[in-house]
């Protein structure tokens, strides 16, 4: 007897936020997964093994039929909300080029994720993720497009927008539009839905609903958030408030989401609740109510965010610059990078042997002030040192800071000992490019309350210039051991 077909799966978007956790869970499941990126250098060092990397876009044919030679099911999860005003072009562009050679390649299925809307009003970013629906489905290939509301994960858009206003307006003007209803999801029921979606038995085409167990609005989500940190918050009504003027409120209150965040403000006008229990009928999963979603987004937040390359937010933006003192949610993050000539190797040698006799880089002097002050305020300072001038391994402390996690050659990240209003990390990682290697450098900053903030703003001045000597320094040492 033959053994059974197992389907080859190509995924799209595996460096996003739905993507990336959808990945190891197909490979766990047993599926054979290759995966299409931009930037397939990128990529390569973070998918599990067994796992080939094609190099393309899906708006580029050639790319395409490469990548999808051989595949059995497709998952097309990308979008061009980041692009700017364009986006709904830009999407429909591209769902007809991958709808052509997932065509032409003999794909069986495409599993996409667009958005939960109904009606004729819908917005534009809701509008244009069901019409991508469409065309995908035009093309006679058979579809599965599952169709949610807000997703809730430590790390999603609407979370994290949820927690930065939670945690930085004790009095909040609230709009009508917050009490428009939803039925959040709780990622992990996402990521179910999306690994059964590749071998589900569904007879054709079909739009599947999904949602939790709840129907809430985004003020029921926040009035639960604070409830469960403890936090009295007030909440004045001001029906005037209109999308518009909320878009830029939130820009203003959240500047990493002031474009993507106005694209899904326009959309909460709309009710995103499920009509079509199909989906609960098809696939045997009841998913999470609301509060319980909270809970688990919670509980993940400091496993998900230390498994998170910042460069991966970063990157999604578009072009690459630097993101000096951008907050991501209530998180401050500094990131900039640097290329160099010289492998990954060679780049991270100098990284490696930071800290203790061979001190910081830049601004050594203020360095040892700040271990001083450390150590008149109980801390640690900066007397520890290093176990090994040349190695590190996890657990070893380097001065005021401490080695949380350790890829040769590839990432070192440092959390911080000493006394601070706050949480804090340092990040270094390596990445192989055409001309060498891409050094980036990473501060991420945790505050707490007014302090923490007060703390980080005030000291900024000093930190853009020791950061950015740091990396200079880094890039420095870099060329000289090659040479």
């Amino acid at each position: 007897m033959s053994a059974p077909h197992v389907p080859r799966i190509l995924l799209t978007g595996a460096t996003g936020y739905i993507g990336g956790r959808l990945l190891p869970e197909l490979v766990a499941a047993g599926y054979r997964v290759r995966c299409l990126a931009r930037q397939p250098e990128y990529l390569r060092p973070r998918v599990p093994a067994g796992v080939d990397v094609f190099g393309g876009d899906v708006r580029d044919p050639v790319a395409l039929a490469s990548a999808l030679a051989g595949v059995d099911v497709a998952y097309y999860l990308v979008h061009s909300m980041s692009r700017g005003h364009d986006f709904a072009r830009e999407d429909r562009l591209a769902a007809e080029t991958f709808a052509a050679a997932a065509r032409a390649a003999g794909v069986t299925r495409i599993v996409y994720l667009g958005g939960l809307g109904h009606g004729a009003e819908l917005s534009p970013h809701l509008a244009s993720r069901q019409e991508v629906g469409r065309i995908l489905r035009q093309s006679g290939t058979e579809v599965l497009e599952f169709r949610a509301s807000i997703i809730i994960g430590s790390g999603s858009l609407s979370y994290e927008m949820i927690r930065a206003l939670i945690h930085k307006l004790p009095v909040m003007v609230i709009p009508r539009w917050v009490k428009t209803l939803a039925q959040p999801i709780a990622i992990e029921d996402e990521i179910a839905y999306l690994v059964a979606a590749a071998d589900v038995t569904t007879g054709g085409s079909v739009i599947l609903e999904i949602g939790g167990a709840d129907r809430v609005s985004y003020l029921d989500i926040m009035r639960e958030y604070a409830r469960r940190h403890g936090l009295v918050r007030f909440y004045l009504p001001v029906p005037l408030l209109t999308l518009r003027l909320s878009s830029l409120w939130l820009g203003l209150v959240t500047p990493l989401y002031a474009r993507v965040g106005r694209a899904l403000i326009e959309s909460v006008r709309n009710e995103t609740v499920v009509h079509d229990d199909r989906a609960l009928r098809l696939i045997p999963l009841r998913p999470r109510g609301m509060a319980e979603a909270i809970a688990r987004a919670e509980e993940n937040e400091d496993r998900a965010f230390a498994a998170t390359r910042w460069s991966d937010a970063v990157a999604s933006g578009g072009a690459s610059r630097s993101w000096a003192g951008v907050r991501f949610g209530t998180r401050i993050v500094d990131s900039r990078s640097v290329e160099v000539s010289a492998d990954t190797r060679a780049a991270f040698a100098p990284i490696r042997r930071i800290g203790g006799r061979t001190g910081w880089y830049c601004g050594n002097a203020l360095w040892r002030v700040r271990g001083a002050l450390d150590r008149l305020a109980g801390g640690v300072g900066m007397r520890r040192g290093r176990r090994d001038p040349d190695q590190l391994l996890p657990g070893d402390t380097v001065d005021f800071w401490r080695v949380e996690a350790m890829e040769p050659d590839r990432m070192l990240r440092l959390v911080a000992e000493m006394r601070l209003p706050g949480r804090a990390w340092l990040q270094f990682d390596v990445q192989s490019i055409t001309t060498g290697a891409r050094i980036t450098q990473t501060a991420i900053f945790d505050p707490v309350g007014l302090w923490g903030l007060v703390y980080w703003y005030m000291l900024y001045p000093v930190h853009h210039r020791v950061f950015e000597g740091m990396l200079r320094s880094i890039a420095r040492a870099t060329v000289g051991l090659q040479e």
